[in-house]
């Protein structure tokens, strides 16, 4: 016990050293809750709207009044026809375009949304948003409620991807180059002779990544609640072993990389197009996973972080119970008994 403890402390103090790796593991949570929380980000906010109207009466003023009081639109001009808003529109003078028909107060009823669809995405929202507000009033027969987030804000979205994405990164990548660092060394051959077996050299090596995940895990919470203003509506004591789980497994998939790179430059490359690729395109991050084809779809079964973002977004948006994530659970503890079995066997075929 007291040479692993001796292993586990030279490589935390190898990984101390290395100020460039230490900037990168903590400052890479930093830029990137920032980013996705304040800059990259969907939210709807400003969207200039034009109202289209031959005549103002009651309800459509109601109507025009909640879109300017909420956060989402600027009313920036009232036209009388659709020609002119078109026109405001394609000279980049208005987003969108709201028409009410001219019995639309006898009626409540002819609503039409002209809208710029150069960007799909945004424009489904825009349009979206601007349905609910004007029908979400008392006297509307047609009330919405938006459960687990009202504000629809999209960092409640981002902060479980993000997670996923990093601890990913951070544990299978620093392990697998790690691990082949000593093997560009020689020095993988000097431990592997000392009264150490090999399991418990990978073990300690494994240890600080480990320790450093978690730090990492617990750094992206507290900005998550405290920074962004996200929920933790579960039990954080799930939350962590939920994430334990997770961080096993990306720790034996770093060591399946380190099995099969013979230098860093490999493994970074493997690391990249095995572990960023995938999880930015198909684990439900950015993309929806129904969206996709179905081929992708299928693809997508196999990425690991796609059920621990969406056991998380239970955990923390939602508040679910363990319960409700034991299907993202048995699939992630699985895949870690699979990728740990296989990253050891090989190794130890590799050493004899």
């Amino acid at each position: 016990m007291k040479q692993f403890t001796s292993f586990v402390i030279k490589e935390a103090r190898h990984i101390l050293r290395d100020r460039r790796t230490m900037l990168i593991l903590f400052g890479m949570p930093v830029v990137l809750m920032l980013l996705f929380g304040f800059a990259i980000t969907t939210d709807v906010r400003n969207v200039r709207t034009v109202v289209v109207t031959s005549q103002m009466d009651h309800l459509t003023r109601q109507a025009v009044d909640r879109l300017a009081a909420s956060e989402y639109f600027d009313i920036t001009a009232t036209v009388g026809t659709s020609k002119e808003a078109e026109h405001l529109i394609r000279h980049q003078k208005a987003d969108m375009a709201i028409v009410f028909a001219s019995d639309f107060a006898s009626k409540k009823s002819g609503l039409q949304l002209i809208v710029d669809g150069s960007d799909p995405n945004m424009a489904q929202q825009w349009s979206t948003y601007a349905t609910q507000t004007i029908l979400n009033s008392p006297h509307s027969p047609i009330n919405s409620k938006m459960l687990y987030n009202p504000r629809m804000k999209s960092a409640y979205n981002f902060v479980p991807a993000i997670m996923g994405m990093l601890l990913m990164l951070v544990c299978a990548m620093m392990t697998s180059i790690s691990i082949v660092r000593e093997k560009e060394k020689g020095t993988m051959e000097v431990l592997l002779v000392s009264p150490v077996r090999p399991l418990m050299i990978i073990v300690a090596k494994a240890v600080p990544y480990l320790v450093l995940a978690f730090a990492i895990l617990v750094s992206i919470l507290l900005m998550a609640r405290f920074v962004l203003d996200v929920p933790l509506a579960g039990s954080i004591v799930w939350i962590f072993m939920v994430s334990a789980i997770y961080i096993l497994l990306a720790l034996s998939l770093g060591l399946l990389i380190s099995n099969i790179a013979t230098s860093q430059l490999m493994a970074l490359l493997l690391s990249a197009m095995v572990l960023l690729m995938p999880i930015v395109m198909l684990s439900g991050m950015i993309f929806p996973i129904e969206s996709m084809p179905v081929v992708l779809q299928w693809v997508s079964a196999i990425v690991p972080p796609r059920y621990y973002i969406q056991a998380m977004r239970k955990l923390m948006i939602m508040g679910v119970g363990i319960g409700d994530v034991m299907r993202e659970v048995a699939i992630l503890s699985a895949m870690a008994l699979f990728l740990l079995g296989v990253s050891l066997a090989k190794f130890k075929t590799r050493l004899e």
